[in-house]
């Protein structure tokens, strides 16, 4: 399997695309007046407590205050408070936890005004970025996240990765860890760790610990509110997150952020700092790529796929929803169930893809085609776990109910990506829209190849004007690629008639093709 990053530099904003095997899978943007990403941690002043929501509303700089909820205050949060007045002042200037005296944590049932006041100095960390209308979503449970391990301040604890299936691995990671960690500081091991020497983890260890000295270090006389410690950038964060073995190559369009990857990379990865390339072309590295059709074709309201299935997902307030359709596919040699059967498991690996794609969380529905075999709602629910098993964000898939629906609880930290697919329509008078011509040629195509597929031999495709001249004009046009793939020669009509998403197959009887 290959791994590609695609990376994308604009005057505004960084864009970044993740291949898999030559499928997007992945879109990223960082804006350059982003202020507010997941992981940056503020010194901030708490607004006010609200005991009837157990919550606190604290000034991080944003229009609405962040939302900081008892629960995400964390048990060591008053020694927080203590280390946050004294390094404030000047009183403490040791940042290293090793002397200082904990206080007793608190209790996990209490109440928000009990252990915090109106005006009160405090250290939040970002949860969540700003969405729609709420401010974003903060913690005082800090964690400095790193390439193989998560440094806690405040906590003694050391945990390894559920994601590390062997006792002896995690046993020895755990040992490794508490050999080297310093007092105070809790750890958790990530994924990646597996396999690692000491030397690695004690690098990374150091550089956490580094981190929070130099974050330390702002708190004094600091303003409020002040971001104090800033996540990595997006591409480092990234590559921190997701990088390894499998990834083939890395292409930035821009001099200085090549260089900077390929630090970074040559830091967490030595051996593959061959792969990061600078790309120097007057093609757009987007369009070299074949992103910026995967962007049209994958962002709309429907989504097609093999084999005539296509999905139609709709986005309300409360949740997203998604229908499966198994188009107009008709397979004689298969029954009703196996057909069910092959297209939701089509349907739940780009279901999957289109997750992780537009970023979606909060609930998700899923109407998959019902299917009577118990046996095979259990092997799409144990697909769409193992297709979803990627995806970094945090996500619990229930089991298929009577009706044939799967619900889906993902994790939600940014805003969803959402990109326009639709343009003006050319027919009309300016004010309507239509899904763009792409996606009209992408789902020609598709159905082309279904009916070659079954033997079909002259055929003729009448379509709008706008769209036989495009899959008839240049070399190699569209339709000259189909006769090179498939040895069939395709008549094309252009029809006066036809609406610019409309079209029909035709036999040599001028019959339609379905």
């Amino acid at each position: 399997m290959d791994k590609e990053l695609i990376i994308r530099s604009g005057s505004s904003a960084v864009d970044f695309a993740l291949l898999k095997d030559g499928k997007l899978v992945e879109l990223n943007k960082e804006e350059e007046d982003s202020n507010f990403a997941v992981g940056d941690i503020f010194i901030a002043k708490v607004r006010k407590a609200v005991p009837g929501l157990n919550a606190a509303f604290v000034n991080v700089g944003y229009p609405k205050d962040g939302f900081l909820h008892y629960h995400d205050l964390g048990p060591q949060v008053s020694s927080l408070l203590k280390f946050i007045k004294r390094v404030s002042t000047g009183k403490l200037k040791d940042y290293s936890l090793q002397n200082f005296n904990f206080e007793k944590d608190i209790d996990k049932d209490g109440s928000i005004v009990d252990v915090l006041k109106s005006n009160q100095s405090l250290l939040v960390q970002v949860m969540k970025e700003p969405i729609s209308t709420k401010g974003p979503r903060i913690s005082s449970e800090l964690s400095l996240p790193g390439r193989y391990i998560v440094l806690v301040p405040f906590s003694n604890r050391v945990s390894v990765s559920q994601k590390i299936e062997s006792k002896e691995e995690k046993d020895r990671l755990k040992r490794l860890v508490k050999s080297i960690k310093p007092k105070n500081f809790g750890v958790i091991v990530r994924t990646v760790a597996e396999g690692q020497k000491v030397a690695e983890l004690d690098r990374d260890l150091e550089n956490l610990v580094g981190r929070w000295t130099a974050m330390s270090k702002k708190l004094y006389k600091a303003p409020h509110p002040s971001k104090v410690l800033g996540e990595l950038n997006r591409a480092s964060s990234i590559l921190r997150d997701i990088f390894n073995d499998t990834f083939t190559s890395i292409w930035v369009d821009d001099e200085t952020l090549y260089s900077q990857i390929k630090d970074y990379v040559a830091e967490i990865a030595p051996n593959k700092e061959s792969i990061v390339k600078l790309y120097n072309s007057n093609v757009p590295v987007f369009e070299k790529f074949g992103i910026e059709r995967q962007i049209k074709t994958s962002f709309g309201r429907t989504v097609s796929m093999s084999k005539g299935a296509y999905l139609i997902i709709e986005h309300t307030e409360a949740m997203h929803v998604i229908d499966v359709n198994s188009g107009n596919r008709s397979n004689k040699a298969k029954n009703q169930e196996d057909t069910a059967l092959e297209v939701n498991l089509i349907s739940a690996t780009e279901i999957a893809r289109q997750l992780r794609l537009r970023d979606m969380g909060g609930i998700i529905v899923i109407d998959f085609i019902d299917m009577t075999k118990a046996e095979n709602r259990k092997a799409l629910f144990d697909h769409l776990r193992e297709e979803m098993s990627d995806d970094r964000a945090k996500h619990k898939i229930l089991p298929p109910s009577k009706f044939g629906l799967i619900q889906i609880t993902r994790q939600r930290v940014r805003p969803e990506t959402n990109i326009k697919t639709r343009e003006v329509n050319p027919d009309g008078d300016g004010t309507g829209e239509i899904e763009a011509p792409i996606i009209v040629i992408d789902k020609i195509k598709t159905d082309l190849e279904r009916l070659i597929k079954k033997d079909h031999k002259k055929i003729t495709l009448s379509t709008h004007p706008f769209i036989a001249a495009f899959l008839t004009r240049g070399f190699p046009s569209p339709r000259s690629q189909w006769f090179f793939d498939h040895k069939r020669w395709v008549k094309i009509l252009p029809r006066d008639a036809y609406t610019y998403m409309e079209y029909h197959f035709h036999d040599k009887n001028g019959e339609v093709l379905e």
